[in-house]
């Protein structure tokens, strides 16, 4: 099975909302996402995850809930399959293997 993967990396909210909402124009079957400190703050983000209604994995580097109380919420997760956090590196790893499994199911 060949298997097309699409990086993007941005510091800029907006960036990340369009990259989502055309996620379906562009076929996607899932998105890994690791919303940074917008996974405390994004409104936008979790709205434009929850319209376009792809099989969605969020990932952090660290363990967001042994962090800052105010880095415990995730706005985020609500609206995705699944989250892995806190195996730094690792945690993309974790993550791309629950969207081939995702995507198989």
């Amino acid at each position: 099975n060949n298997i097309a993967v699409e990086i993007i990396q941005t510091n800029h909210e907006g960036e990340i909302v369009d990259a989502i909402g055309k996620a379906p124009v562009n076929h996607f079957e899932a998105i890994l996402i690791n919303p940074a400190a917008y996974t405390h703050t994004s409104v936008a983000i979790r709205d434009a995850i929850a319209a376009v209604n792809i099989p969605t994995i969020e990932v952090h580097l660290s363990n967001i809930y042994g962090r800052e109380e105010f880095r415990q919420t995730s706005l985020i997760s609500p609206v995705c399959r699944g989250q892995v956090c806190g195996f730094g590196p690792y945690s993309y790893v974790l993550g791309f293997q629950a969207i081939l499994k995702t995507i198989k199911n």
